[in-house]
């Protein structure tokens, strides 16, 4: 991680209008980075909140699946929203797969996505999911964008439908290899994403010297828990102690943002909330680290 180009000072993005034309600008302007690299350093120079999170969330997809295409994707596994495979209906069959997934992050601009389908012969025992890559816009993958949340208005959010989609696999077991731990490396990433942007309005607000070098500290920590294993219980140990150190910054982030400008404490005060969606699984994920 280059810390010095985080540390110095830099230019803010405008708005994207288009969330794909954005994204590849991004990427253009940022040249070949790591993940954790485009999560800090691109998330520090967004405009909103709700972009900070769409670039952590590239990042962790990025981690999750190396040789991804250059633009959005978007992992999609939840039907009805449940995560468990045996709750699963989306089906494999032959490099074919059909089904629905119900909330696909940034749906209608993703070029690609990871779709978690059932993969099990009759004979298995218990569900086995396989991770396919579907393209937007192929014969068979059908798009459709839900109502927006309270939070995060630019981000938006969709359904896919897929009907015989032709589809790539990817090597590994669909659960223990990608969709268990893209929930850590989601928060992972986000969490650094997030932490960044504020560290950026921090710059340009002059916060208090102390409180910058407490979201740097912080970062510092994310860029360890990067480099471990997502599905030891070491790195949800280590994610747990990263988020407690978050959650202890509330009271000065609001002292701050009271002193600027009202957008960026009203910004923040609107797409906070994202950071509490996972709160009850990564819990549970401490709790069973802990044991």
């Amino acid at each position: 991680m280059p810390w010095q180009t985080l540390i110095e000072r830099g230019e803010r993005l405008p708005a994207w209008a288009d969330l794909a034309e954005g994204y590849a600008a991004l990427l253009h302007r940022l040249g070949t980075v790591t993940p954790f690299e485009l999560a800090v350093v691109g998330a520090r120079s967004m405009a909103t909140p709700g972009l900070a999170f769409l670039v952590g969330y590239q990042a962790a997809l990025r981690t999750l699946w190396p040789s991804a295409p250059q633009s959005l994707g978007a992992l999609c596994a939840t039907e009805q929203r449940s995560l468990r495979p045996a709750d699963m209906q989306t089906r494999l069959t032959d490099l074919r797969v059909s089904g629905r997934k119900d909330f696909v992050t940034a749906g209608d601009a993703a070029e690609w996505l990871l779709i978690a389908a059932r993969s099990e012969s009759p004979e298995d025992e218990r569900p086995r999911l396989s991770l396919a890559v579907a393209y937007a816009g192929e014969p068979g993958v059908v798009l459709e964008k839900l109502p927006g949340l309270p939070f995060m208005p630019e981000i938006s959010h969709g359904r896919v439908l897929l009907e015989g989609a032709l589809c790539e696999l990817l090597a590994g077991d669909g659960w223990d290899a990608y969709v268990k731990p893209f929930r850590t490396l989601e928060d992972l990433y986000v969490l650094s994403a997030m932490t960044a942007w504020l560290y950026g309005v921090g710059q340009e607000c002059a916060w208090p010297q102390a409180l910058r070098l407490r979201l740097l500290a912080l970062l510092a920590g994310c860029a360890e828990a990067s480099r471990h294993n997502p599905s030891s219980a070491a790195t949800h140990v280590l994610l747990g102690g990263l988020f407690v150190q978050f959650q202890g910054l509330e009271a000065e982030l609001n002292d701050a943002l009271a002193g600027g400008p009202a957008a960026w404490r009203e910004m923040w005060g609107r797409d906070k909330a994202v950071m509490d969606i996972a709160a009850g699984a990564r819990a549970k994920r401490l709790d069973k680290a802990l044991g």
